[in-house]
């Protein structure tokens, strides 16, 4: 059969990836799809790089335009990221008739019901697999393998920046600023962290998992986003006393009142699996009804990962181009005519349990106060640790975990202890999941 055709937008770092693993897998990658996966067409602005990388092997345009318009382009793949022209070239593309495979976990989170709606319209389909955690086949998974199953939960470290972060902070005993620095100093952060640093990267993706989960559209704009900036090496210190490991988490889950989207950084067991991901991989555990909990674990970013799953995207392109729409797997694992409009829940009814420190005055009576104000607010403690006052000092770090309660009683008891006046400054917040 003819190949075909690809027309490749952005040939950076992930697109560099995806024209040299296809070169050099063209005839395993051809095997697996019973026809060629030909690169025809690359666009980017520095069109000199692009010639360089490409050596004659595909046209090269500096209009992404051309590209989406030319009628010899069977499939558009799109790694320019952003929600601005990214939004308008898929869209273009799906308008004429080409299937689209993307990397872009921002634009589908934010945009992906307009794109897969388009796509739907057209019988053209949108493959994302690369969008969230890299290289790992978790899109595939949560649409395919566990088809069979009731998703309970998914918790996700999907975001290797701040997973190599914290890290370092706990192996090192660093301070966030000093390890952010030696980050972007390594290339595991970009010169502009905000993005994964504030959680906004982890958000994208666990968004675009909660939808195909749950069966409900790409609700980005209700995610509880936190990121790492305010952690504490202190914390990551008093959290591995307790038997615990901080790590940033993109969360789903379904409840009776509706399901919980959220993302921040969490105390996690040490004995879980995944609470030993260590540096810039990423890692997703799922909880299903019938299969119990499943893990995926690998690198989450890089050219080649990120390129793995961009090809695997295309081979399933190629096989499904004569399949017609209603026999291909939906975009977000349910029929689009059933998709449900479950409520996201607001952060203050999340049920969860939390890890306190305050600094406190070492005088009597100190604790009982606390533990007042924690019970008045339906609030109880797990376990507690205590430093003792060094020499000299007059105040010491208290540290609580509670057993599960509301987010709105949590702060409530806050609030109040903060005006205690034997209380100093602000309470540290984490929140914990066993992810039993």
């Amino acid at each position: 059969m003819k190949p075909i055709q690809v027309g490749l937008l952005g040939i950076g770092t992930v697109g560099g990836g995806v024209f040299s693993v296809l070169d050099r897998n063209q005839e395993e990658i051809t095997r697996r799809a019973g026809r060629g996966i030909k690169i025809h067409t690359v666009a980017d602005l520095d069109t000199k790089r692009a010639e360089e990388l490409v050596k004659g092997r595909a046209k090269v345009v500096s209009d992404a335009k051309q590209v989406v318009n030319d009628p010899e382009i069977d499939v558009v793949v799109e790694l320019i990221g952003g929600y601005g022209i990214a939004k308008e070239l898929v869209l273009a593309a799906i308008n004429n008739g080409k299937h689209v495979v993307t990397a872009n976990k921002a634009l589908l989170a934010v945009h992906g019901n307009e794109i897969f709606a388009a796509a739907q319209a057209k019988g053209v389909t949108v493959n994302f697999e690369a969008a969230v955690a890299g290289g790992i086949p978790i899109i595939k998974a949560l649409r395919e393998g566990l088809t069979a199953n009731r998703i309970e939960w998914i918790a996700g470290i999907i975001n290797g920046t701040t997973n190599f972060i914290l890290s370092e902070m706990r192996d090192k005993g660093l301070d966030f600023d000093v390890v952010l620095k030696e980050a972007q100093r390594l290339g595991y952060a970009e010169a502009d962290p905000t993005f994964d640093i504030e959680g906004v990267d982890a958000a994208h993706k666990a968004t675009i998992m909660s939808a195909i989960a749950f069966g409900i559209p790409v609700q980005f704009d209700k995610a509880h986003v936190e990121g790492i900036t305010k952690l504490s090496a202190i914390d990551i210190k008093y959290a591995e006393q307790l038997g615990y490991r901080i790590k940033l988490l993109g969360i789903t889950k379904k409840t009776k009142d509706g399901i919980e989207l959220r993302v921040h950084p969490t105390l996690i067991p040490t004995k879980r699996l995944i609470a030993n991901v260590e540096g810039a991989m990423n890692a997703v555990q799922v909880m299903g009804d019938a299969v119990g909990t499943t893990l995926y674990y690998g690198k989450g970013a890089g050219a080649e990962p990120t390129a793995s799953a961009v090809i695997a995207d295309l081979v399933d392109v190629a096989r499904l181009q004569t399949a017609d729409p209603e026999h291909r797997v939906p975009h977000l694992a349910f029929q689009p005519g059933s998709m449900v409009n479950t409520t996201i829940m607001p952060m203050g009814e999340i049920t969860t349990s939390y890890y306190l420190r305050l600094r406190v005055a070492d005088v009597t009576g100190v604790l009982a106060d606390i533990t007042r104000i924690l019970a008045d607010n339906s609030i109880s403690i797990d376990a507690m640790l205590q430093r003792e006052a060094g020499d000299g000092e007059n105040q010491t770090d208290l540290i609580m975990l509670t057993h599960e309660t509301k987010e709105k009683n949590i702060l409530a008891a806050i609030a109040k202890v903060e005006a205690l006046k034997t209380v100093e400054g602000s309470v540290t917040k984490i929140r914990l999941e066993n992810l039993s």
